[in-house]
């Protein structure tokens, strides 16, 4: 474990982690292997299940059908992981257990054929929360239904594997708490959700809604990154969940999801929150009816129809919600995400504008979030030819992307090789016009 940063009691939040040397905005704090981690179901045909790579095409596992890999070379590194599943997965054919199963599962099988290096780690899964005493009985409901499946998936590989695994993992729905409670997204680099992976020492990471550090992964390798610098004893924190939204909201999914009430800064103050909502209340509250009807649109990928409404209902409120406001913000969003996928450019640009001096304010530290909108609007004005304007947003998107994922990430290569292409651009039209 990095010398950086040493485990500690945090006051009011139990256990944490500090740094234990000055660390400097944009440094590598930690990078982390998952102990077990899995490709979401809904993903299970593009991404491959061994290095997290979307794929066009992919070899799929003879035996389970399910397993997918982007070539033979990681077909063979994943078939250790891979063979106590597949005997699983054929005997629950056609059903596919949820993901949150298949992580426990592949943790207990991860635990009963221990790595050969026994790296220091700071937090063991036997120290994990799992939280069944302050759950409603209808989330110990629910719960109770995964433990039951994933019984119900380890039926043949059980009767002998109990003996050997650790006590922490003897118990399902303990195990399933535990799980649902400490483990982390696996996200592309574009941020949308691929996977979910158990990284037990970062677990001792505690929330804040304005932290200083943010986590980035390469396939499912996690690297934590500091946002701020950060002084000798100063505790380390990440964002649990994604932060532009209301205290109340922020608080309420906190507490449904991880039993705790969030006193950070950003909830004590309440310092975002009336700039979300500013503007004529009647006017803004249509836009926050209209977004869950939205994201049902976005989640079929109906980009047409989620498009026109989009456009309706922002040119409807017009002035009366400035872009600052949190649902025009939202909306605006996705009607960038419609245009993009309907091939209008010029409009998409138009949207993803409006954008930016909002994330500019939402997001004063560097942000993934942030970094990526620029790089986004940056291709669209690009692909549109406005080549000066689109070398000014990638050079501020490297400005971010640098730091919260490093000069070696592939999308901080990309930014630079865009950079690079703008400029000849621009060489190539001076010289032509002299």
């Amino acid at each position: 474990m990095a010398p950086k940063l040493e485990r500690f009691v945090s006051p009011g939040k139990g256990n944490g982690l500090r740094a234990t040397t000055r660390i400097q905005c944009g440094e590598l704090v930690l990078s982390a292997e998952p102990l077990a981690c899995c490709v979401s179901n809904k993903l299970a045909r593009d991404v491959c299940h061994h290095c997290f790579t979307r794929c066009k095409t992919l070899l799929r596992c003879s035996q389970c059908k399910m397993a997918r890999y982007c070539n033979i070379i990681c077909q063979k590194q994943a078939w250790a992981c891979h063979k106590r599943e597949c005997k699983c997965l054929q005997r629950l054919l056609p059903r596919i257990p949820t993901d949150s199963v298949r992580l426990a599962a592949r943790l207990i099988f991860a635990l009963l054929s221990p790595p050969t290096d026994h790296s220091e780690e700071l937090y063991t899964l036997e120290e994990h929360e799992s939280h069944l005493s302050s759950m409603s009985e209808q989330k110990k409901q629910g719960l109770s239904q995964l433990a039951s499946m994933l019984e119900l998936y380890l039926k043949q590989e059980t009767p002998y594997l109990v003996q050997e695994m650790p006590p922490s993992c003897r118990e399902p729905l303990s195990l399933i708490a535990k799980v649902t409670c400490n483990c982390f997204t696996i996200s592309d680099e574009e941020l949308q959700e691929i996977g979910v992976g158990l990284y037990p020492s970062l677990s001792l990471l505690n929330h804040d809604c304005r932290p200083n550090c943010v986590m980035v992964f390469e396939g499912p390798k996690l690297k934590l990154r500091a946002v701020r610098d950060i002084n000798p004893e100063e505790e380390l924190t990440i964002s649990y969940i994604e932060t532009l939204s209301l205290t109340e909201d922020r608080q309420k999914q906190l507490e449904d999801q991880y039993h705790f009430t969030c006193h950070c800064q950003q909830c004590d103050t309440r310092d975002k929150d009336g700039l979300m909502v500013l503007g004529e209340e009647a006017a803004w509250h249509q836009l926050k009816e209209a977004l869950p009807r939205l994201e049902g649109l976005k989640a079929e990928s109906n980009w047409q129809a989620l498009l026109k409404s989009c456009s309706h209902l922002l040119s409807t409120v017009g002035s009366n919600v400035p872009d600052e406001n949190l649902y025009k913000l939202r909306m605006t969003d996705m009607a960038l995400d419609a245009s993009i996928y309907q091939g209008h450019w010029e409009e998409a640009m138009r949207y993803g504008e409006k954008t930016l001096p909002v994330y500019r304010q939402y997001f004063p530290d560097p942000h993934p979030v942030h970094g990526l909108q620029l790089m986004r609007i940056g291709k669209l004005k690009h692909h549109l030819e406005y080549i000066e304007d689109a070398l000014d947003l990638f050079k501020q998107s490297y400005q971010i992307i640098k730091l919260t994922h490093g000069h070696d990430h592939s999308l901080t290569t990309d930014l630079l090789m865009k950079m690079d292409e703008c400029r000849s651009e621009m060489d190539q039209h001076s010289s032509s016009t002299h």
